[in-house]
């Protein structure tokens, strides 16, 4: 729900040689429970709800597991600390290790956290931003991502528009509210965390979802990721976690005030009517029309990766099969 940071290589203290090893699983019942370290993609938001959740419950416990959830730092790649077991899993998105997988970084999305992409371009309703090509002219806030220059063209030239007539400004990690205030008129954002946030401030926002614009930008984003080593290499592993963070997102589903104020338990620095609103308004999306949660459809994986490397994106394209897996999701 935030934009992308990059991350930093971990200390090589924290190296966790369980992962490019062998060896038994320790079980619960007679042995003591594996460490297991989650890397997040920003700070706890509720695109994480589930695995604080499981966490909370004990429901990692339950698997043998002991699970650290730590927040990134600056400087390095989340798939590359997940592909070389600096972190046993991490939360990323279908771009990145869609990025990752053309530059021969082994990451693997195994779970999909929100089955449909939230986010889409906003500004505030009296910027009179309500189609693409009325971003002509206009002041558009991101971090500098050619993927972020590419989707804009797509849609603008879907709408009519000129791409070339947009002022790009480099916002960084700034707030969107401050930005639109100051320097910008629209920016790239999660509906779920910076829209309902909007709604609370009582500010009125023109919100273009990306996927209503243009179906193949419907991509996954969030997903958990893990590196083909760990994969290959203990399975059961990758299982047992999936398990514990499925029961995590489920409740999250079904019990959406509770899973948030668990949530804010572990995250007391977030506004509590922010979290609230934010978990109402994902905690049906995380499933949303697909089967079960976690799920991930092929044709999106390839569809994406296709346009991607269409608009020059990718050195090569990727073998999607290998990108994603639902091998171990929970039946």
């Amino acid at each position: 729900m935030f934009p992308r940071i990059m991350f930093v290589l971990l200390p090589a203290v924290l190296l966790l040689a369980g992962c490019a090893g062998g060896g038994k699983t320790p079980g619960p019942e007679n042995q003591e429970p594996r460490p297991v370290t989650v890397m997040l993609d920003w700070v706890p938001n509720t695109n994480h709800t589930g695995l604080f959740v499981a966490l909370d419950k004990g429901w990692y416990t339950g698997e043998g597991l002991q699970v650290e959830i730590i927040e990134p730092g600056q400087g390095g790649a989340t798939a590359q600390v997940v592909a070389s077991g600096q972190a046993h899993f991490g939360v990323g998105y279908q771009e990145d290790v869609t990025q990752a997988r053309a530059n021969q970084v082994p990451v693997v999305s195994v779970a999909a956290v929100i089955q449909h992409n939230t986010s889409g371009f906003a500004s505030p309703k009296e910027k009179g931003i309500d189609r693409p090509r009325q971003m002509e002219g206009k002041r558009y806030g991101g971090w500098g991502s050619p993927t972020e220059d590419a989707m804009l063209e797509a849609v603008m030239e879907g709408d009519g528009g000129d791409f070339n007539q947009v002022e790009m400004i480099n916002i960084g990690a700034t707030d969107f509210f401050a930005a639109v205030e100051r320097e910008i008129d629209f920016a790239w954002i999660y509906y779920g965390w910076t829209g309902v946030e909007a709604e609370l401030r009582g500010m009125e926002l023109n919100f273009l979802e990306l996927r209503q614009l243009e179906p193949v930008l419907d991509f996954y984003t969030p997903v958990l990721t893990a590196g083909e080593k760990l994969i290959e290499r203990d399975p059961e592993l990758v299982r047992k976690f999936l398990r514990a963070t499925a029961r995590g997102y489920e409740f999250a589903i079904e019990h959406p005030e509770e899973a948030a104020r668990i949530l804010l338990k572990h995250t007391p620095e977030t506004g509590e009517e922010l979290l609230l609103a934010s978990q109402a308004y994902l905690s049906p999306r995380y499933r949303d029309d697909a089967p079960r949660w976690g799920v991930q459809r092929a044709e999106v994986w390839e569809n994406y990766a296709r346009w991607m490397y269409d608009r020059g994106l990718l050195p090569e394209m990727i073998d999607t099969e290998k990108a994603f897996t639902n091998d171990f999701l929970p039946q």
